[in-house]
């Protein structure tokens, strides 16, 4: 009876055990089922994963006040990321160390200003086109596009040039990581690819004379800014540089607002004109050019274009050619017509006159012929009211023949004796192929710049004659004038 009572207790403990055992693992299931449901919510709205390990049960009960509170800064963080910037972020995952790459670029060391150059036409160096032109900072040439198979992506992996400059949106960029740079020193490299002027800052161009240094360490004046000649447009450069130093003029194209919002007719390739030499104006009074001197190429460009290839770099031509040329087209292009409407072409520079003209009979003919045709309407003088841009002036005929000292003499005139032609008396044939005119001119209005052109050069059947005589200029505030010896 002691064996089988024995062996019946040690059946019972053993049974208590294995019973205890099946109902911990069953509330150790439930405690997980709960742990997993009460964490589903807060593992749908973040994106990390978090891996738990199985923990005692007195340990999970200990942190069981805690979960709520952690949840509920999980929900707060998801709905702060909903925002869109958050939401940005999340899917390129790049975007903060991007930005910080963006406020600290390596690269803005390896930038060389003293070989920028932003006065040549703005394309590809190699597939010459003008769609998404990048400036390389580095070397200073022109390449397409920034993507993987772009002309600048492919440079700055064969080269090591790494920033380079949007040309048309002014942004930089550092490739072939491909993200922009903004940093406040670059700010100077903008300005030189395109300078603007503040009402205040074109109001005080006259008022202060100031010297500005170039990169290079050259002084210079602004406005006062040497044009390089490309091959053969200095005749192009003379006009254009006279023209910067007229300040009505060059108060207007110096504010881009003033022009940018004529409405041209689709097509219209004259408005280039119109832009090309307003750039070409701020870049001359400029005052924080990377150099002393521009080059004109955009402009010339524009010219040859415009003017359907009459003027052109390559080959030499008439200033006043040009110079008639260009006020007319700028005329036309800022929307001014001949009678109607006015520009800031003609408010400056056009003035008015009256034109008297009488025909005059064929010289071989007989005297009394000559006076009843003198009596005939046909010969009558007639007057004609017209407006200029300048005024030809004739200089008188130089001497032939050498003085006593054999030499010859270079004879002088005063400028007011070449503009007696004006004075409404002076009278002057005109002969023509087949009839002869002679013609008077009386100025009746004169503009606030008055543009003269001196006749120097006459043409006969062998060669261009120069006429060497000096035009004595009246200075203001002195009695006496002086010499100047004008040029072609």
């Amino acid at each position: 009876m002691s064996g089988r009572s024995k062996r019946e207790s040690r059946g019972s403990t053993r049974g208590k055990r294995e019973s205890e055992s099946r109902s911990s693992s069953a509330r150790v299931r439930r405690e997980r089922d709960r742990e997993r449901e009460t964490e589903a919510p807060s593992s749908r709205g973040s994106p990390v994963r978090v891996k738990r390990e199985v923990e005692p049960a007195s340990a999970r009960e200990a942190l069981a006040p805690v979960v709520p509170a952690v949840r509920v800064k999980r929900e707060r963080e998801a709905d702060e990321d909903s925002e869109p910037e958050r939401e940005v972020r999340a899917k390129n995952g790049r975007m903060d160390s991007e930005d910080r790459r963006s406020r600290h670029c390596p690269y803005l060391d390896t930038i060389n200003r003293s070989v920028l150059d932003f006065d040549f036409e703005k394309l590809c160096s190699i597939s010459l086109s003008h769609i998404n032109a990048y400036a390389c900072l580095v070397c200073g040439k022109y390449f397409q596009g920034r993507g993987l198979k772009s002309h600048a992506y492919i440079h700055s992996v064969q080269f090591s040039h790494h920033v380079f400059l949007n040309l048309h949106t002014l942004k930089f960029y550092c490739l072939p990581d491909n993200y922009e740079i903004i940093d406040s020193s670059l700010e100077d490299i903008t300005y030189v690819l395109k300078p603007t002027f503040t009402k205040q800052q074109i109001a005080n161009l006259d008022k202060q004379a100031k010297l500005s240094r170039a990169y290079d360490g050259t002084t210079y004046l602004p406005g006062i800014v040497g044009l390089n000649n490309i091959k053969a447009n200095d005749y192009a450069n003379a006009v254009l540089q006279a023209l910067s130093n007229v300040p009505p003029l060059r108060n207007y194209f110096l504010e881009e607002d003033n022009y940018k919002n004529i409405k041209r007719p689709p097509g219209d390739i004259m408005f280039l004109l119109v832009q090309r030499f307003g750039e070409l104006m701020r870049k001359l009074w400029n005052p924080r050019n990377f150099k002393a001197h521009v080059s004109p190429h955009e402009m010339l460009q524009a010219v040859v274009l415009c003017s359907k290839k009459t003027f052109q770099i390559t080959k030499q031509g008439d200033g006043v050619d040009f110079l008639s040329w260009f006020l007319n087209a700028l005329h036309s292009a800022l929307g001014g017509t001949k009678k109607k409407k006015k520009t800031i072409v003609t408010d400056v520079f056009q003035g008015s006159m009256r034109i008297f003209t009488k025909k005059l009979p064929h010289p071989d003919l007989p005297a009394e012929e000559k006076e009843q045709l003198l009596h005939n309407d046909e010969y009558q003088e007639t007057m004609v009211e017209s407006t200029f841009m300048y005024l030809t002036l004739d200089l008188p005929t130089a001497p032939l023949y050498k003085d006593e000292k054999e030499q010859l003499i270079i004879p002088q005139v005063p400028l007011f004796n070449i503009l007696a032609k004006f004075n409404g008396i002076t009278e002057k044939e005109y002969k023509t192929y087949k009839e002869n005119f002679l013609k008077r001119f009386q100025l009746t209005k004169l503009p606030p710049y008055l543009i003269f052109c001196i006749k120097r050069f006459t043409k006969n059947n062998f060669f261009v004659e120069k006429n060497p005589t000096i035009v004595n200029f009246p200075i203001t505030g002195q009695a006496n004038g002086m010499n100047y010896k004008t040029s072609r």
